[in-house]
């Protein structure tokens, strides 16, 4: 109880079912979610390379780098309006279950909405009226596309609420650990519907730019950053509507029977709420400015084509993040629960466990991707290539990033969010500083050096703390055996394999065609140490 300190006073005694949770059970659950996880990740992650394959494609250079730019700060402003309660709904939920407190759980769900619906609404505003000047500093190189690029800015600032809105409702499922709305709803309907979106605009883009440039939709023309804007955002409506529902739902069904609450028990739950999340709102903030701010300092410093060669190269970093998301999702109420309790053994093993999953889903992805760095980035366009110094250099900070798991919402669980605050503003630190120093001479190369020294220090400062304080770690049997087979099958043989055979589409092809199955085999042999056995459907037994 040590761990979770912010209401630790409060809470009541734990009753004994609470502490005799089956361990099998949370292998099992970890385990559907993990897998609904990471399908969902894998439907959100093609199409966010597709839909960035699209825009490359349809725009030129500065206009995809306006477009990346513009997006990267509606990212920003929707998660300086989720205010850290990605990390509080999830936490705040399963200590109250865990504790016997679920009368509280509708106030804390009030505490937690209404502040970010009235922020996001503010920020909302704010981008709108700062349009003009938002796209003055990060398209300063490229005067011709000023009006369009702010625009862009102001299309996107009307969706901003339900992002935000989109996000901290979803979280307050997974409190429950429902990851289906989750899965379904922000994974998988938006994800398809900006991909549909944006595909129709591109084609009109390129059907308009056959049939002769029309203002509005040819490329180039005044009108193409706002319609591809619309056609990226326009997907929140509709899953802010279904994730406000299935919240509404899931707390109707779950509500706990007993006597209303007093207004005391909610000002002190409202009270402890904030002071465990506050620090959380400025490290999530500090956090997506990690992988955010560095595309429009590129364009501030280094051009908008730049910063669209950046963005294009960085993609595959985001489909890593999705299943790191998949995952840890899945795995944060039950390690709430866990810590909130004082089960410090089941902590770890959900710990390392999901470690090696995502170093086994991850790895292989991320070492492809690094040895094949010009051919993937030829699918974008040849005026891409250029960018294959920083996928390597990302890829190396990513194997170190997934090798230690999601460390950084181990700590937060573990109720150290003003420490996660620290790790997170000195990761910011380096990255800014970094970049402020070498995008002027390295251009996108020096902003992926700054990233990816910001990475390590971001992964290595909560391991160690979390080491020291939780006595919590990730390097178990299934990590470190799903981290030897993946460098054996996909960083050993495609370097023999292109050795022989080229990098190019004939290498890629043999690696794939030996990696692949040696891959599963191994897998399978090493099923003990991957705990693997926790996706076996288990039938009942009929008489």
């Amino acid at each position: 109880a040590a761990l979770a300190r912010p209401d630790a006073a409060l809470a009541p005694s734990v009753t004994a079912p609470v502490l005799a949770r089956p361990r099998p059970a949370g292998a099992r659950g970890v385990a559907r979610g993990g897998v609904a996880g990471i399908a969902g990740s894998a439907v959100a992650g093609g199409c966010g390379v597709a839909v960035t394959w699209v825009v490359a494609r349809a725009l030129g250079a500065e206009q995809a780098g306006a477009f990346f730019a513009a997006t990267a700060a509606f990212v920003l402003g929707g998660g300086l309006a989720k205010l850290g309660t990605q990390t509080g709904l999830v936490y705040w939920p399963a200590r109250l279950r865990a504790t016997g407190r679920g009368q509280l759980l509708g106030a804390c769900l009030r505490t937690a909405l209404t502040p970010v619906l009235l922020l996001s609404v503010t920020l909302a505003v704010a981008m709108w009226l700062g349009a003009p000047a938002i796209a003055r500093i990060t398209a300063a190189g490229s005067p011709h596309v000023l009006g369009e690029h702010a625009a862009g800015l102001r299309m996107l600032a009307l969706f901003m609420p339900l992002q935000a809105m989109t996000d901290a409702l979803l979280t307050g499922t997974r409190g429950y650990r429902a990851m289906r709305p989750t899965v379904l709803y922000d994974r998988v309907l938006r994800s398809v519907l900006q991909l549909v979106l944006v595909g129709a605009a591109g084609i009109a883009t390129v059907w308009t730019t056959v049939r002769g440039p029309k203002p509005g939709l040819a490329v180039g023309g005044a009108g193409s950053l706002p319609l591809f804007a619309f056609a990226w955002a326009a997907p929140y409506l509709p899953v802010t509507v279904l994730a406000a529902l299935s919240l509404r739902t899931i707390y109707r069904v779950n509500r706990p029977a007993g006597p209303r609450t007093r207004r005391v028990e909610r000002r002190r739950l409202s009270r402890d709420f904030w002071r465990f999340t506050g620090p959380r709102a400025l490290a999530s903030v500090a956090q997506l400015a990690l992988q955010r701010v560095d595309v429009l300092l590129v364009a501030a410093l280094g051009g908008l084509a730049p910063a669209a060669v950046y963005a294009v190269a960085g993609r595959f970093v985001v489909l890593i993040q999705f299943a790191n998301q998949g995952i840890s999702q899945s795995v944060q109420p039950r390690l709430a629960e866990a810590l909130a309790t004082g089960d410090r053994a089941t902590a770890n093993r959900l710990y390392r466990t999901a470690t090696g999953w995502l170093v086994l889903v991850s790895w292989p992805i991320i070492l492809l991707v690094s040895q094949f760095a010009p051919l993937y980035l030829g699918v974008f366009g040849g005026g891409y290539r250029s960018g294959a110094p920083v996928v390597v250099v990302l890829a190396g900070a990513m194997l170190v990033a997934t090798g230690c798991g999601m460390v950084d919402m181990v700590l937060a669980m573990a109720g150290r969010t003003s420490w996660n605050l620290v790790n997170v503003l000195i990761a910011l630190g380096v990255t800014v500083g970094l970049d402020v120093l070498l995008i002027p001479r390295l251009g996108a190369l020096g902003a992926a050096i700054g990233l990816a020294c910001a990475m390590v220090a971001n992964n290595l400062l909560p391991l160690v703390q979390v080491g020291r304080v939780a006595r919590l770690h990730p390097f178990g049997a299934g990590t470190c055996s799903a981290a030897l087979l993946a460098v054996g099958c996909f960083g050993v043989l495609p370097r023999i394999v292109t050795a022989l055979a080229g990098s190019g589409v004939a290498g890629l092809g043999i690696t794939a065609g030996l990696a692949l199955p040696s891959y599963a085999g191994g897998a399978w042999l090493l099923r003990r140490p991957l705990a693997l056995a926790a996706f076996k459907i288990r039938r009942k037994r009929t008489v």
